[in-house]
């Protein structure tokens, strides 16, 4: 996958995670941590030499929360070592200081795809015979030479058939996804990689009693490359490259980078790659890129978790510790000059406008990233900041935000956003430049710099504690090349910077010298489109393997015993002097709390519940105003939320126990006093409008919100169920903050995650102020599902891609079907060695992206559903359907691959472990299907006695011969009609419909 600032695009998954850079900004609600548990400014930070029982060096960090130990092997090789027992679980990096940067300009997106090809095995791994399929590959190898050189199309054409016929022949001797039925055989999660400028970086979450075979299996893969299975695995990146053109967000980002560095890699070769290259690859060059830069002493080894350290870094040292170092010297990349004058860009798609101010920074390791890191945080820090109060707050832009972003060479800090409902772009420039000068003026209260550091602070005690966020941190300082003593006193040396330090940086910065990007709304004539080659669908040998993989199986790893949780006594209960019982569980890490009062009713009660509680963020009261409210909150580091859901209400406040007294009664002073403003009123609803009119423009918003509750609701669906625009004029503000304060009166109960239940008691007894007998809730609305079959929902959009859904109404929720459906899921339907997986995209490579599943319900008594998802080429729909409905329809009977399933799910049961506040929240979720116990060893011991019989047995019950609704979002242009309508009567709803949005033209005023 590739990696951006802000997210994580799967090749394996259509979904995308948050960048540790953004997990780190966005953790910042919940408060305030002492000094002592991140190191003080006033205690001794300095890297100290030690040797462990093996007689190996590492490194450490006096004062370090995290406690690393940093290895280096004889090799090279760095190792980044971190011990957590929350759970009996292992976050695995493998790093490489290797990404598109050092891409030949002739071979761009070369490191992207040897990323996804170093999944496909090695000499030992994947292979029924190397010795006959290696000259297959060399023949493949010397074909896509002949391609790349030819310039005749009709012999270029005729070259690539030739290279699918020696495919579909390779691949007699090949068994695909090998390496991930061995990763799932681990009960591995996450299974997956990402590249990015500088990175390649490989994601495995194991168990920890699976680490010996893990570190074999990891040795050995990046010991020998192997380019087989190349010609379907390009189209795949194809596809994802596809993704990209539909995905107005990269190309604002692409559009961005350009004028940033008009010479460096960074804003001239994207990771992805052009079009043209990744349609005349050559497996030479990838071989040498490999060659040159998977070496030890360009790679670190990332684990962090349930681990011991000596007899890991022994075990890391006999596997990875054989790999033979080289002399390497990375590329010496162009230097920018200074820029003098805004540059301007333009992108245009059929999404929401918005607008981007960025200026080039240095790079990591510098002075600047300190104090653009504080500057941004004055500026947007979800709370106080600049753009927060000043802009966000006041309504008086859709939203605006910020965010830095730090790579070896260059940095950049950018300003983003989205204008209101009649509002120009360059409005929205004006307003985000002002706020730009308020900085530089020193505008900002005088204590917003400690309160950012200890925000900051508390952000990085939420990260170290969980794994995955702490093993993200090890990576990037290895990959940037920082000392991790640096990093253990950025905040501490954060501190130390003063106002007016701050303030001339920022007169010296922020210029004229600055990168502005408008994305409008219209159509992009730079779309890249290309034919389907026709490929033949290659032999997976599903029931066939290696003989790596046999002695792989052979090898038996010491069992992890489950662990069940006793619900009644892991969550304990008390009351308050109101009577108002209080479930808890003690937080034994830290010093944060999470209260909780929680409501039983929601939008389905009453329907105004949502608008209310998003009214009170834009109040104040008689003591504050709506901006001191967040000002005061921020200083203590606490974070409040009011949130209302379907059949729930939230009202919560997060942060350090010590403040939780003065944080509830500052809540509870906002609940109590909140004051109506009819102005602000005004633009929550001009808000809301533009939201809604937003939210249209996204295709992911349509298909997996408009279209699919069509396909589940009809015209009678929660989504379509809301007040018109001209409704939420009509109402009354006084209603909505009338309708918050009696909240209070209603039926209640509390959930608090911290220490000192008796202190959080004392606290509500104080604060938390009830009068007379509580109020039964309103009657809720229900909305029943319609049956499926027959139709195809279709919408038009402005798209490379077509995507689609199938959706089918199941039977009513049973338990006893929960622990089929888990093995179902895994064995079938999602996966990188899932049947699904395999025939849609690794076999016929007619995606990028397929998926199916059985989806238990949420609550007890509704049905289940049955659902597919696959999004291709417009010109390989009929293909993809026809694969797809054929799967739906026949389960391969893989009894091998069976088997790994099984074993996967057991282990991937057998190590999850339901800890801290996660406890009362999955409760909460059993409750609401009528189960009141852990499940999950009910599951387990049903799994261990299923087979593949009982597996074809739920399939033929519950899965084949469903009726589907089929929800297609595509250009209509491009649309091929026939293959859809093999599927059911099509019928086209428009955005607005299917939304229920009624014009705001067509609205009385």
């Amino acid at each position: 996958m590739i990696k951006f600032d802000g997210f994580f695009i799967s090749i394996k998954h259509y979904k995308f995670m948050k960048n540790i850079k953004v997990l780190f900004l966005c953790l910042l609600v919940v408060g305030i941590v002492s000094c002592k548990q991140s190191g003080s400014s006033t205690d001794v930070i300095k890297a100290e030499k030690k040797t462990d029982a093996n007689g190996l060096s590492y490194e450490t960090v006096t004062n370090d929360p995290t406690g690393l130990r940093l290895y280096t092997l004889e090799n090279g090789l760095k190792v980044y070592l971190s011990k957590n027992t929350d759970e009996p679980k292992i976050q695995t990096y493998i790093a490489v200081r290797a990404g598109s940067n050092y891409d030949p300009k002739n071979s761009t997106g070369l490191a992207h795809y040897l990323e996804h090809m170093v999944f496909k095995g090695t000499h030992k791994i994947g292979t029924l015979d190397w010795e006959k399929e290696k000259e297959y590959l060399k023949k493949i190898s010397d074909l896509y030479e002949q391609h790349r050189t030819e310039e005749d199309p009709e012999k270029k054409k005729a070259i690539y058939q030739e290279i699918d016929k020696v495919s579909l022949e390779a691949s007699n001797f090949s068994v695909a996804n090998e390496y991930d039925k061995m990763t799932a055989s681990l009960g591995a999660t996450g299974t997956n990689a990402h590249t990015s400028f500088e990175e390649t970086v490989y994601h495995n979450k194991i168990p920890a009693n699976e680490l010996n075979k893990w570190l074999d299996l990891e040795a050995e893969r990046f010991g020998t490359l192997v380019l087989r299975l190349f010609h379907t695995e390009l189209e795949a990146v194809f596809e994802e490259f596809n993704r990209g053109q539909d995905n107005d967000g990269w190309k604002s980002y692409f559009a961005m980078l350009e004028g940033l560095f008009p010479i460096h890699p960074y804003g001239q070769q994207t990771t992805i790659g052009t079009g043209e290259h990744l349609k005349n690859p050559s497996m030479v060059d990838i071989h040498n890129y490999f060659d040159k830069y998977y070496i030890p002493n360009n790679m670190a080894v990332v684990l962090v978790g349930d681990l011991d350290f000596d007899a890991t870094i022994k075990k890391v040292n006999e596997t990875f510790g054989k790999m033979e170092k080289k002399e390497l010297t990375h590329p010496t990349l162009p230097k920018e000059e200074p820029i003098t004058q805004p540059i301007i860009k333009e992108v245009f798609g059929p999404t929401a406008e918005s607008i981007s101010i960025s200026y080039r920074s240095k790079g990591v390791n510098t002075n600047e990233q300190k104090l653009i890191t504080l500057c941004d945080m004055i500026m947007a820090n979800g709370n106080a900041g600049l753009l927060d109060l000043n802009l966000n707050q006041k309504q008086l832009v859709q939203r605006a935000s910020s965010y830095p972003t730090f790579n070896i060479d260059y940095g950049y800090h950018s300003f983003s956003g989205r204008p209101k409902s009649g509002q120009t772009l360059d409005e929205v420039k004006s307003l985000l430049l002002e706020q730009i000068e308020k900085l530089k003026k020193g505008e900002f209260d005088e204590w917003m710099i400690d309160a950012v550091v200890n925000d900051l602070k508390l952000s990085q005690t939420r990260q170290y504690e969980n794994n995955t966020a702490l093993a993200n941190a090890y990576y990037e300082a290895f990959i940037h090349r920082e000392n991790w003593v640096d990093k253990v006193k950025f905040l501490d040396d954060l501190k130390r910077i003063t106002k007016q330090e701050l303030v001339d940086f920022a007169n010296s910065f922020y210029k004229n010298n600055y990168v502005l990007v408008y994305k409008r709304r219209g159509e992009d004539k730079n779309i890249f489109k290309v034919a389907n080659p026709g490929i033949t669908p290659i032999n997976l040998n599903r029931d066939k393997s290696s003989e790596y993989i046999q002695a792989f199986n052979k090898v038996k790893s010491k069992p992890l015993q489950p662990k069940f949780i006793d619900y009644k006594t892991a969550i304990q209960a008390t009351k308050t002097s109101n009577d108002i019982e209080v479930s808890y569980v003690l937080n034994e890490k830290n010093d944060l709390f999470d209260l909780n009062i929680i409501f039983d009713m929601g939008s389905d009660n009453d329907k105004k519940l949502s608008l209310a509680a998003g009214y009170l963020e834009y109040l104040g009261t008689d003591k504050y105003s709506a901006e001191d409210i967040k000002k005061e909150f921020y200083k203590l580091g606490v974070d409040y939320y009011v949130s209302a859901q379907s059949d729930k209400t939230y009202v919560g406040l997060r942060g350090l126990k010590e403040n939780l007294s003065k944080g509830l009664e500052l809540l509870e002073h906002l609940w109590d006093n909140a004051k109506a403003d009819q102005e602000a009123y005004d633009k929550y609803v001009e808000k809301i409008y533009k939201g809604r009119q937003d939210g249209k423009t996204q295709k992911g918003n349509i298909l997996w919100g408009g279209l699919m509750n069509y396909g589940m609701y009809g015209e009678n669906s929660r989504l379509r169920d809301i007040m018109q625009i001209d409704e939420l004029k009509a109402i009354n503000p006084e209603e909505l903050v009338n309708l918050v304060k009696d909240m209070k009166n209603y039926k209640q109960r509390v959930f608090y995650y911290g220490k000192d239940v008796n202190n959080a008691v004392t606290a509500l007894n104080a604060h938390h102020k009830i009068y007379g007998d509580l109020k039964e809730y309103p009657e809720a609305k229900k909305y029943e599902q319609t049956e499926t079959g027959g139709n195809v929902f279709f919408t038009n959009y402005d798209m490379v891609q077509t995507e689609m859904l199938f959706l089918a109404k199941g039977k009513p929720f049973d338990p006893k079907n929960l622990a089929a459906s888990r093995l179902f899921n895994t064995y079938f339907g999602s996966g990188l060695s899932s049947i699904v997986f395999q025939e849609i995209r690794e076999s016929k490579s007619l995606a990028y992206s397929a998926f199916a599943a059985y989806d238990d319900a949420n609550k007890k008594d509704d049905p289940n559903y049955v659902l597919a998802y696959v999004g291709t080429q417009a010109n390989k729909l009929s293909q993809a359907v026809d694969a797809m409905m054929d799967l739906m329809n026949n389960m391969p009977e893989a009894e091998k691959q069976f088997n790994a399933a099984k074993e996967a799910t057991l282990k991937k049961i057998a190590a999850q472990r339901i800890t801290k506040s996660s406890i009362f929240w999955s409760y909460e979720r059993l409750k609401k299907l009528g189960i009141d116990n852990d499940n999950r060893e009910e599951m387990y011991n049903t799994i261990k006695n299923m087979t593949i019989k009982d597996l074809k047995g739920f399939f033929d019950e519950n899965i084949k011969g469903e009726s589907y609704n089929v929800m297609v979002i595509g250009n209509k242009k491009d649309l091929d009609v026939k293959s859809l309508q093999k599927l059911g009567k099509i019928t086209e709803l428009d955005v607005d419909y299917l939304f229920n949005y009624v014009d705001k033209k067509e609205v009385k005023q």
